[in-house]
């Protein structure tokens, strides 16, 4: 399929983990992709891989992320796919008892703000158009409570999952769609950190998927083509679960 062909994606957290295997999906079928990340090193490696452009952006800096999208309407004239993807899960944040405020600050702002600033200076580009899809990453446990908690990150990703059912419904009718996507846990550089750290968590999370196994970053990247598609040409203000049944799942198999 060539979903793509002639349209222009920009990926935030592109440059490893699902970000990175979207950009390989959307490349794939024809996308030019534009790679939004801090990591030059890694961001312009993944861009190279696709045959795309990278562009240093600190997702949390407004002009930066300003720039990113006016840099990429002036470099190919169009901005069809936003993947505000862009995260962090940092250790210290915990529990609510024990998460510093200095901590919460920071998920807030890499995780919602970001994508805020990403959808601020997007739509505006869409909107010149008249058509769009931005697709925002939210998470399962922007439904579902977690005793392993990790406060600020579930905080924001129920503040990104809020915000685009309101974006999705204002824009609807400019022809701009813009839905979540609500990914279970996944088989990333994240994960794999979460696992070393702390393997007693980990696993206790792992017993809660009905599949029995993490998601590969493959797997969410083909839902997030899906949504950025015209095959989604009806979906709008929606949560995509992509969870392998986490959510849905009272008692899992033995």
């Amino acid at each position: 399929m060539q979903r793509f062909d002639g349209r222009v994606a920009v990926i935030t957290g592109g440059a490893s983990g699902i970000g990175l295997a979207t950009a390989r999906r959307l490349a794939s079928e024809g996308a030019k992709v534009v790679i939004g990340d801090v990591d030059a090193v890694a961001g312009k490696a993944a861009a190279d891989e696709v045959g795309g452009e990278f562009i240093a952006a600190d997702v949390s800096d407004e002009a930066q992320v300003e720039a990113l999208f006016q840099t990429t309407v002036d470099k190919f004239g169009t901005l069809d796919v936003a993947f505000n993807n862009a995260g962090i899960s940092p250790p210290e944040d915990d529990s609510i008892l024990t998460t510093g405020i200095d901590a919460w600050r920071r998920v807030q702002e890499i995780n919602l703000t970001s994508v805020y600033l990403c959808c601020k200076y997007a739509i505006p580009h869409m909107q010149r158009q008249g058509k769009g899809s931005i697709v925002n990453t939210a998470s399962f446990v922007a439904v579902m409570g977690a005793a392993t908690s990790q406060i600020s990150y579930t905080a924001s990703k129920g503040g990104v999952l809020a915000m685009t059912r309101e974006l999705g419904v204002q824009f609807a009718r400019e022809g701009i769609r813009v839905n979540a996507l609500c990914p279970g846990p996944v088989n990333t550089p994240l994960l794999q950190e979460l696992f070393a750290k702390d393997p007693e968590r980990a696993a206790r999370r792992l017993v809660h998927v009905p599949l029995g196994r993490f998601a590969e970053p493959s797997e969410i990247a083909a839902a997030v083509a899906f949504l950025a598609s015209d095959d989604a040409s009806f979906i709008t203000a929606s949560q995509f679960l992509v969870d392998g049944g986490i959510s849905g799942a009272y008692v899992t198999p033995l």
